[in-house]
């Protein structure tokens, strides 16, 4: 190829290039979509970099995606509409807008007018200031509910960061800033959109992680989509997030740690047994601590097979996949410091 062309290409390469892509799952926010898409396009006028929109509509049932397209109109904006074939949910509209970014960081946010898009331009600039894989946001004076949202979600917050051992002041805030080399690595399924930090603390350090205050809104238009009845989902995936943070690559350790715990409960029930039986010369047939000692025993041996079983099967996942123990983030070098 011509040199001149080469040179050219790339620079139109590096020109095109996404500094920032911000994603915004939908779900019937027909009234919302259109101030929030004028809002995002105000409060980026000032950004001074490349950055693109993506809007994925989880399988609205009103007017949302109609209006949404109608912003298509603006040629000055970076627009991309993602339509899901149904509803999926938060957690996966969310990972659809990642799949499809293509920025070198990525925003998320709520749809609903509640985040305020003003404040994405300084987490861009906290995060790379601060040198951080992820940086949330703390609704410090949230305008929700007292005794629904927010007493609730102080103790999500609390017990998440107490099991997780990633400490921040609010979990459940949408707003965050994303190395999208990072979140690319998590795989969001569930409802796991709420505990996205602990999932980036398994592939970076802690350390990593921060947080910053972030205006919040009353909602204006429509209804929220949560009631009190996530708190008792919460606990349910805190102990799904709990188990593959800690046993993901080493389930045996989970299911065998259980297993020698009642074996050696039913061993010491057993043997006491035995001794009041044949050295005692009481009569155990009818007693109550013989059956539990059995069925601690048989339970003992099935966790413990359970736990040989999932070793094998994450070895074989582990095999199929090609996947390394470890990832790199950067290799330095004499030639390339920065490699």
């Amino acid at each position: 190829m011509d040199p001149i062309l080469q040179a050219n290409r790339t620079e139109t390469v590096v020109t095109d290039a996404i500094e920032l892509s911000v994603v915004v799952p939908i779900y019937n926010e027909e009234e919302s979509i259109g101030p929030l898409v004028t809002r995002i396009r105000e409060a980026m006028a000032s950004f001074g970099r490349s950055w693109e929109l993506i809007l994925v509509d989880d399988g609205s049932t009103d007017a949302t995606l109609i209006n949404a397209r109608r912003a298509l109109a603006d040629s000055s904006l970076r627009l991309r509409i993602v339509e899901l074939q149904r509803n999926f949910g938060q957690t996966a509209a969310m990972q659809a807008g990642i799949d499809t970014a293509t920025g070198r960081l990525i925003a998320t946010l709520d749809g609903d007018l509640q985040n305020d898009p003003r404040d994405i331009p300084a987490m861009v600039a906290a995060i790379e200031e601060r040198e951080l894989d992820l940086l949330v946001g703390w609704r410090k004076n949230r305008q929700d509910g007292l005794f629904l949202r927010k007493i609730p979600s102080w103790c999500a917050n609390y017990l998440i960061g107490k099991i997780t051992g990633v400490k921040l002041h609010d979990y459940g805030c949408s707003l965050k800033i994303y190395q999208a080399s990072i979140i690319k690595q998590v795989k969001l399924m569930g409802e796991m959109h709420r505990f996205i930090p602990a999932w980036v603390a398994g592939v970076v350090p802690s350390s990593r992680i921060g947080e910053m205050p972030v205006t919040h809104h009353a909602r204006q238009h429509g209804t929220s989509k949560y009631g009190i009845s996530r708190t008792f989902r919460v606990i349910l995936d805190l102990l799904s997030v709990l188990f593959f943070m800690r046993y993901k690559a080493r389930p045996g350790h989970f299911f065998g740690s259980i297993g020698l715990a009642a074996g050696a409960l039913s061993a010491l029930i057993l043997f006491y047994l035995f001794v009041d039986k044949f050295l005692l010369g009481n009569d155990i047939g009818a007693r109550p601590m013989l059956i539990v000692g059995v069925m601690l025993f048989l339970s003992s041996v099935q966790l413990i097979t359970t736990g040989i079983l999932a070793e094998m099967m994450a070895r074989i996942y582990s095999g199929e996949n090609d996947t390394p123990p470890y990832i790199v983030r950067k290799v330095f070098s004499e030639d390339a410091p920065n490699t």
